[in-house]
């Protein structure tokens, strides 16, 4: 590996790191929560959809892991007070999960710090760097979206 591939792969993971810990620091700190980070980021996936809630595959779909996996901590999110679940009016066999107060509480501060994260990330860059920077951001994020759908069809 050349230097710049040594030192860009090192700033990546850490900065993958540093964020989910900072998040989770961050959320915990503002809110006395019994939640991981992936909890809260299916909270997040099951608020972004509003009314009538959210499917299993809906949500399932939004973070890109299984639906099996998704029942399993939808049903903790249920028991701990966050998540519920209600049949369609519509459609008997499907059910909308839906965020409780609590669980739209936990994702208002969540949502409230990734507003403020942003904000501090780039509240003294130029317009210029600002650009720069959602332009390699947006083309990263395109290369992961990428590999995530080739090692999904293996």
């Amino acid at each position: 590996m050349d230097a710049f591939s040594a030192q860009l792969n090192e700033i990546l993971v850490d900065t993958f790191r540093c964020i989910l810990k900072v998040e989770e620091r961050a959320i915990r700190n503002s809110v006395k929560v019994d939640l991981s980070i992936s909890e809260m980021h299916l909270i997040e996936s099951v608020g972004k959809k509003g009314s009538p809630g959210s499917t299993i595959g809906d949500i399932a779909g939004d973070l890109s892991i299984t639906p099996p996996s998704v029942t399993v901590a939808i049903n903790k999110l249920m028991k701990k007070g966050y998540v519920r679940k209600v049949r369609s009016e519509n459609d008997g066999r499907v059910v909308h999960v839906m965020l409780t107060a609590l669980g739209k509480r936990i994702d208002a501060v969540h949502r409230y710090f990734h507003e403020s994260m942003v904000r501090s990330v780039t509240r003294e860059l130029s317009e210029e760097e600002k650009d720069a920077m959602f332009k390699g951001i947006k083309k990263l994020n395109a290369f992961f979206k990428k590999k995530l759908v080739s090692l999904e069809d293996k």
